[in-house]
């Protein structure tokens, strides 16, 4: 079996109902848990996500919930 290193995961293929979905379970299992590292992830994600998109954090997960909302 061949192994891979790697820094950095591409999300290029991810569809916007998977990063919602993600966003989502970090945010209720930091929450649930009391444990910050899922928030800080799931900051980081949407921090990265949204400067990627050119816009406010806020608006980035505004659009992701309206956009998975329509289909």
């Amino acid at each position: 079996m061949k192994h891979f290193d790697f820094d950095r995961i591409s999300i290029q293929e991810m569809s916007k109902d998977d990063m919602l979905l993600i966003i989502e379970a970090l945010e209720y299992t930091g929450k649930s848990t009391n444990i910050d590292q899922f928030l800080q992830l799931r900051n980081n994600i949407l921090q990265e996500l949204a400067s990627l998109a050119e816009m406010p954090q806020e608006r980035f997960l505004e659009y992701l919930k309206e956009e998975t909302l329509s289909i």
